[in-house]
């Protein structure tokens, strides 16, 4: 499948900043075109709290790993990455361990390593080590294990790529991610990462189209089962399965920005009528994935079609113009602020306008998010990836291959050490635009002030 597909047709590719400045981290707009994956109820809830109890019960793993080895200036680079591999084989030794929570302690150190390290080699090395222990994971696991060796596989494949390896990696764990997905008896928080972890795997690694067809329908049938029969609204879903709809909805939207033309009519015709009916969830996170994911039906489909038209646009317009203006009381306010946020963007796409540009600053480049297949893509790795997001813009080849960044970008330390700001003038920096900020938004709220 070629490369240039994936994450959309860029209007405006990564291009490279330089020159003394240093941009923030983090913009506005890159953190709300990235929402989290779910709230997948009490089920993930509970997984998550148990996880991050459990990782004390595997010896001296995590304490070094994120105040050691992993983070900080490094003094002595070589020796910093020996000390390191051999954290890490502790840690895959430890997933062979007969404790339940020794196992889950490895699966998340694990995980925490790779979002903040590219390690290639050493994974290429135990590349069949890691796919057995997460298969045993996977298959004979509980909850909590399972979703954290999905998670984990998930990363491994965005350290190994597309080339072969990662291509043999995804298709000996993709029957058994489809079994545990499928599976009615298996624990939320372990469907929820299998979903995801098949979508992004796909993405990654598929060589062929009928992998992606396989995978298509495989989510397309979770989250079709939140469909009425024949009805307006959607049907009432247990809150402990909104966390997996979002899941599988946002994973099946990540490959249908690889899905051939050919097969994307046919997809529009069937799903595109259907999707109105998870605006009215009472989940929020689903709520704003179906508005987001409509919006880039609509952005395939006229790139089919120039005049694309659809029947119902009255209706569709009237609901999303509900959504972004709604003031519902019993709505937390984080939630109404962003849904109003995400559905205005919508509403304004879906009318006939652009898709609003969002910026990401990472180091001294930029990466420009403008359009609703690039923002898909970009949240599916935020998404896996967390903090170490900018680390693998920076650094890794498949990101940067398929956000359009070109080579890794090679800084001399002379350079870095003239593009940094110290923290003492940032702060200063801020502090003044703070208060240029306030004083003229004082002007503006002044009701004496004559405003025309």
């Amino acid at each position: 499948m070629p490369r240039a597909r994936k994450g959309g047709a860029p209007r405006k590719g990564g291009q490279r900043r330089g020159g003394g400045q240093v941009p923030r981290s983090t913009s506005p707009g890159a953190q709300s075109s990235t929402q989290a994956p779910a709230d997948s109820g009490s089920s993930e809830d509970e997984a998550r709290s148990e996880s991050r109890s459990s990782t004390s019960e595997c010896p001296s793993l995590l304490s070094t790993t994120a105040e050691g080895s992993l983070g900080g200036d490094i003094v002595d680079e070589q020796g910093q990455q020996e000390e390191l591999e051999g954290k890490l084989k502790e840690y895959v030794d430890c997933l062979a361990d007969k404790s339940a929570k020794t196992r889950q302690g490895a699966l998340e150190s694990l995980r925490l390593a790779l979002v903040a390290r590219l390690l290639p080699d050493f994974l290429l090395e135990r590349r069949l080590t890691l796919a057995d222990a997460l298969e045993k994971c996977l298959r004979k696991g509980k909850g909590v294990e399972q979703a954290l060796a999905a998670a984990l596989l998930g990363l491994l494949c965005v350290q190994l790529g597309s080339g072969p390896q990662g291509e043999e990696l995804f298709h000996s764990m993709q029957p058994l991610l489809v079994s545990v997905l499928s599976d009615a008896t298996a624990s939320p928080a372990a469907r929820l990462h299998c979903a995801s972890a098949l979508g992004l795997g796909c993405y990654v690694a598929a060589a062929n189209v009928q992998d992606l067809v396989s995978c298509l329908t495989c989510l397309e049938g979770v989250f079709s089962q939140a469909y009425g029969m024949g009805g307006s609204s959607a049907p009432v879903v247990p809150a402990s399965l909104h966390g997996l709809l979002c899941a599988a909805l946002q994973a099946w939207a990540l490959l249908l920005t690889t899905c051939p033309s050919t097969h994307i009519s046919h997809i529009l015709d069937r799903q595109l009528p259907q999707l109105p009916q998870l605006l009215s969830s009472g989940s929020v996170n689903l709520r704003i994935a179906a508005g987001e994911t409509i919006a880039l039906l609509f952005e395939l489909a006229r790139d089919l079609e120039e005049d694309f038209t659809y029947e119902d646009m009255e209706a569709l317009c009237s609901t999303l113009r509900s959504l972004a203006t709604d003031s519902n009381k019993y709505r937390a306010k984080a939630d109404r602020r962003r849904q109003r946020a995400t559905f205005r963007a919508v509403l304004h796409f879906v009318e006939g306008g652009e898709c609003e540009e969002d910026t990401v600053r990472f180091g001294l480049e930029v990466l420009y998010v403008d359009s609703w297949a690039r923002r898909r893509v970009y949240a599916a790795f935020k998404d896996v990836l967390g903090s170490g997001m900018h680390h693998h813009l920076q650094n890794n080849e498949l990101l940067r291959d398929v956000f359009g960044l070109g080579p890794v970008l090679v800084l001399d330390a002379a350079t870095l050490k003239a593009c940094k700001i110290a923290r003492c003038e940032k702060h200063l920096y801020n502090a003044a635009a703070s208060k240029a900020r306030t004083k003229a938004r004082g002007r503006v709220r002044d009701k004496r002030a004559d405003i025309l």
